[in-house]
């Protein structure tokens, strides 16, 4: 049985954090499958928080690592889910 590892992450601020982020996910960007960003938009409102889903793969460390990353930028809070 195969195992899913999903990375979701908490982003605040995300106009003055999203160049953070993206340093931190280029450089993982072998072990990023899947990528898909959310945010509270309307017709007058654009949310300054939101939240990124990664589906990851590669081996354990390199996963620690991105995750450990993300957590310790300003701004994010990351956590791991093994389906």
């Amino acid at each position: 049985m195969s195992c899913y590892n999903i990375i979701a992450i908490r982003l605040e601020s995300r106009t003055q954090n999203a160049n953070n982020l993206q340093e931190i996910l280029t450089r993982s960007g072998c072990n990023i499958k899947v990528r898909l960003g959310l945010h509270e938009v309307s017709d007058d409102y654009c949310a300054n928080d939101g939240v990124i889903i990664l589906q990851v793969c590669g081996k354990d460390e390199e996963i620690q690592q991105l995750l450990d990353n993300l957590n310790h930028m300003d701004g994010a809070t990351a956590k791991l889910i093994r389906l």
